[in-house]
């Protein structure tokens, strides 16, 4: 009896070497949470410079966070922000559906009415820091999936009077998309450390210190 016990024992420890040496699951990293105002702070300030730009320097759309699902990284943001799902056919092309581009606040039925919009747009990315990156990091940019603002389904109307200008020279028409806007601009300016510029930072603190002083922002840094 005591040799089935000692042989019971040793069973149990060997089963539980596996656990007690595998690796712990690595939890994702915890978005940083500060206020508006904090948050414009920690952009750094430095001139901004567009030699060498082109938007063939950032590849997109690609194969998306899902890449055996058929769908580009265009559709698949379209798929998530839907507020009404549309049905996915072969080739992954959208019918039906219903999205709310919130820069104007209007209810979009068409997917080809809109446009995905990248919330700090290449160009301005490119001016902030992107000529330094290397093809791979930009291609991470322009797809970016990681974070849920940084690309936005929009009214083409609305995507292309926004075109590359950054909130000293255009902010959404939607009064109540403003705040929002200006927090999820700074967010992904931090998300992927870029930079700002004077006019462009000074723009930020008019709403950091104004009507946006009760702004949170959460980001977390791109790897």
């Amino acid at each position: 009896m005591i040799k089935n016990i000692v042989r019971g024992l040793s069973a149990l420890s060997l089963a539980l070497i596996p656990l007690l040496s595998a690796p712990a699951a690595q939890a994702a990293p915890a978005p940083e949470v500060t206020t508006l105002a904090d948050a414009v702070g920690l952009v750094k300030i430095t001139e901004e410079d567009r030699t060498g730009y082109t938007r063939s320097k950032f590849k997109h759309w690609n194969s998306g966070e899902e890449t055996s699902d058929g769908c580009h990284t265009r559709n698949e943001v379209l798929i998530a922000e839907a507020v009404v799902a549309p049905t996915v056919q072969a080739g992954c092309k959208l019918t039906g559906g219903t999205w709310r581009s919130y820069y104007d606040g209007q209810e979009v039925t068409n997917a080809g009415a809109l446009d995905i919009d990248h919330l700090v747009p290449l160009a301005e990315a490119w001016d902030s820091g992107a000529s330094t990156w290397t093809a791979t990091r930009r291609e991470a940019y322009a797809n970016d999936q990681g974070s849920e603002i940084s690309l936005v389904a929009v009214t083409a109307r609305t995507n292309r009077q926004k075109s590359d200008q950054d909130p000293a020279d255009w902010m959404p028409p939607s009064p109540e998309a403003q705040c929002r806007y200006v927090g999820e601009w700074v967010s992904t300016k931090l998300r992927w450390q870029l930079t700002a510029d004077d006019r462009e930072l000074e723009a930020l603190k008019v709403f950091a210190e104004g009507p946006c002083e009760d702004t949170i922002v959460r980001y977390t840094p791109a790897a």
